[in-house]
């Protein structure tokens, strides 16, 4: 039977530090010095060990994206951009091409609301080494209202989207990084956190990599709807079209 459920271990939980809400927390991520178990570095970005690994049968990395403790995907210079979501695709898929895995978690957590604790940014790359992160993914969650697509790459809205409400979409072939595809993902966060017609603090970038295809999914995260926690039902806004025309006016 495939394991649906990972493991979390409270007594590493306790420990995390936190500075959302803590603003006396100090930053882990500012303290390059005292930083252990780094597994890779280029530039400003340090990929390392997870210094709590709270989830069980797993192994957890950290990606810090950069040494400005206030900055934000959004803002990022393009040269920037594009050498860390290069940095981070490859040493996701190396995770994922060593067969040590079942499946391998790349994702990011930004402002109170998205299940992170730091707010220094940073992405995280997990080895899951018996549960399948991509075995309830189905394909439609990726598909939706074209806003733009050049270079082979294809920037949607979803119109069945996995939690519900609104979740952006920018897929590209697994074959190279196309630029295209990160200028897409900034978009949607820029969006987001700028135009976005709720005030947003807070959002998820989740990867994935099913069928030749690497796919980034852009959540703006509030408080989930008691629909879905309850009975796992997602809904759907009726005003689709009008933010995908919103889009397309402020960017393309």
């Amino acid at each position: 039977m495939n394991n649906s459920h990972l493991i979390f271990n409270t007594s590493i939980g306790v420990k995390k530090p936190e500075n959302y809400r803590n603003k006396a927390q100090s930053c882990p991520f500012c303290d390059r010095d005292q930083l252990t178990d780094i597994l890779d570095s280029e530039g400003p970005m340090i990929l390392l060990k997870n210094k709590y690994p709270v989830l069980e049968n797993a192994y957890q990395t950290v990606l810090i994206e950069t040494d400005d403790c206030n900055a934000e995907f959004s803002t990022y210079e393009p040269e920037h951009l594009h050498r860390l979501l290069r940095f981070g695709i490859k040493h996701w898929l190396k995770m994922e091409e060593s067969g040590r895995y079942k499946s391998v978690i790349f994702y990011k957590n930004h402002g109170p609301l998205s299940g992170g604790t730091i707010a220094h940014p940073h992405m995280q790359i997990i080895g899951l080494y018996d549960l399948d992160c991509e075995a309830k993914i189905e394909e439609e969650v990726f598909q939706g209202i074209v806003l733009s697509e050049e270079n082979g790459v294809r920037f949607t809205l979803s119109n069945m989207p996995r939690i519900g409400f609104y979740e952006f979409n920018i897929e590209m072939s697994d074959s190279d990084y196309v630029e295209t595809f990160g200028k897409y993902v900034q978009i949607a966060v820029h969006y987001i956190m700028n135009h976005f017609q709720f005030k947003a603090s807070s959002y998820n970038l989740f990867f994935h990599h099913i069928d030749g295809k690497i796919y980034a999914k852009v959540v703006p995260r509030f408080v989930t709807t008691p629909l879905y926690i309850g009975y796992g039902i997602p809904q759907i806004p009726n005003n689709l079209e009008g933010m995908a025309s919103e889009v397309k006016k402020i960017y393309f």
